[in-house]
């Protein structure tokens, strides 16, 4: 049974930030939780338009989760930083609004930092916030807290850097290079990132630029994010980059693989373009900043632009994905690859696993899910005979996704032309197409499933898809086909309920 939650505004609100301020008319608002499509254990807003996280950075025992949110409406405009926190990843306290437009403009995209060291001069441990000011043209600017996030002044002198001239300059990552003892910013220069450098986040200096151009570039580059991270003792920095072209249409995550000497990013030789994610609904997606344990800790916007402004949700629009770890791993192939991921932090929510089936399939085998409210199912396939469905996760209403193995391909393939409502855009019903790599002839699946999407991570997250889905209601029927003659084993069930309070 999902559990109700209500956010109750009476009279009316008027928020400000500097002296700029935003006027709600009177209204009572219920945030319903079981209102057709609202995520159980995503992370959505109370009310109204999200779309990239912002600001992500961990302080005090809680992570910090600033978004681009229009306070106004359920869609893109008015674009301020949204503003929730969480000691678990999974369960979040929303936060009032923590930065509205102003007279440089609205705030886009950004990140967060915390200065240990002060090296601003606003206070030890304060939290700094580099931003994108969305004016006439595109600055970054920068905004500071002292009380762990709850409310933020800007900076006097903004812009701390000025547009040199070009339309598309945004969305600053902004981390501390030990090695070369100063903060490195990267940031979308229409198809390029650049990096800059400061040593007190106030004034920078340009440090070099990132183009990669062999084959398309595969539109304007966006939220960019350098990390570091380590394979076999060796560390490595990974590049991430959203941009439009991606490989099932509309908007997607490359990255590339490299090393950075604080200075530039020098990419090793790999087959790019190489892609975080291969759905169609994952993209800006960027790590924590301050991470407790060291981990690269991503969270996406789990949607395209194609079709964001059309998604048939009512009082929210715009979802984030589940946080996942990412990891290095070796393709077969020989180069590196960036796996992902569900941090650990789900055990949080969920519940003992419950084996389904374990056997050989050659006929269907229809499954009893008992789902109400988000779930888990975790599928090892070996003994292929031939392409074809694998399994099918249905409703009594017809709705139905299917997941299907091409073996000459090396392909998964999801299909949610039957999904449920679709007709809000015609390019939301098409069967999305990842590359399954293996490490053993076996398939792995572990798929999440709530009210309006599906994830899938293959082998471990060597590869994964996250999908859009609007059903009448959650999948509850698991079908597993018999159409091949596969073998399957290990079939299990975790029932995830939410325990929002």
């Amino acid at each position: 049974m999902k559990l109700l939650l209500f956010f109750l505004l009476i009279g009316v609100v008027t928020l400000s930030c500097d002296n700029d301020e935003i006027d709600y008319e009177n209204e009572e608002v219920q945030a319903d939780y079981e209102e057709q499509f609202r995520p159980q254990i995503h992370f959505t807003a109370e009310k109204n338009w999200i779309n990239d996280p912002n600001g992500m950075v961990f302080l005090d025992g809680e992570y910090h989760l600033f978004y681009q949110h229009n306070p106004l409406g359920t869609n893109w405009g008015n674009m301020s930083w949204g503003h929730a926190v969480s000691e678990d990843l999974f369960r979040w306290e929303h936060l009032p609004v923590a930065l509205f437009p102003d007279d440089l403009g609205a705030i886009f995209s950004g990140s967060a930092v915390i200065d240990k060291n002060n090296t601003a001069g606003f206070g030890e441990n304060a939290m700094i916030a580099i931003y994108t000011s969305a004016g006439e043209k595109q600055a970054q600017s920068l905004a500071y807290s002292t009380d762990k996030g709850r409310s933020f002044k800007k900076y006097a002198k903004n812009p701390i850097i000025p547009n040199p001239g070009i339309n598309d300059f945004r969305d600053p990552k902004v981390f501390w290079h030990e090695e070369s003892e100063k903060w490195v910013m990267s940031l979308a220069t229409y198809n390029s990132i650049t990096f800059y450098g400061s040593a007190n986040l106030l004034e920078w200096t340009r440090l070099s630029a990132f183009e990669y151009f062999e084959g398309l570039p595969f539109g304007v580059w966006e939220c960019p994010d350098l990390i570091s991270m380590e394979y076999n003792g060796v560390e490595k920095w990974v590049l991430i980059v959203s941009t439009n072209g991606a490989p099932n249409g509309g908007t997607g995550t490359q990255y590339f693989i490299g090393d950075f000497n604080g200075n530039e990013f020098i990419p090793d030789a790999a087959p790019y373009p190489l892609w975080l994610d291969y759905g169609k609904d994952n993209y800006a997606g960027v790590t924590w900043s301050n991470e407790p344990q060291d981990r690269n800790i991503l969270m996406g916007w789990l949607s395209n632009w194609e079709y964001a402004g059309q998604t048939p949700t009512s009082m929210f629009r715009g979802v984030m994905t589940l946080p996942r770890e990412l990891f290095l791993d070796t393709h077969p192939d020989g180069h590196l690859i960036v796996g992902s991921k569900i941090v650990d932090e789900i055990n949080v929510i969920s519940e003992n696993e419950e084996a389904l089936f374990d056997g050989q399939v050659t006929n269907d085998v229809n499954l009893d899910l008992d789902a109400t409210d988000a779930y888990e199912l975790n599928v090892s396939i070996s003994g292929f005979s031939s392409s074809g469905n694998i399994l099918k996760l249905q409703n009594s209403n017809g709705d139905v996704v299917t997941i299907g193995y091409d073996m000459e391909r090396g392909e998964l393939i999801f299909d949610r032309t039957d999904s449920g409502t679709s007709d809000f855009s015609s390019s939301f019903s098409k069967s999305i197409e990842n590359p399954v790599d293996f490490h053993e002839e076996i398939l792995n699946l572990q798929i999440i499933v709530d009210q309006s999407s599906v994830e899938i991570f293959v082998n471990g997250g060597l590869s994964s898809q996250t999908n859009l889905v609007f059903p009448e209601e959650i999948y509850d029927e698991l079908v597993l086909t018999g159409e091949n003659h596969l073998f399957y084993a290990d079939v299990k069930f975790k029932s995830l309920k939410s325990v929002w309070k």
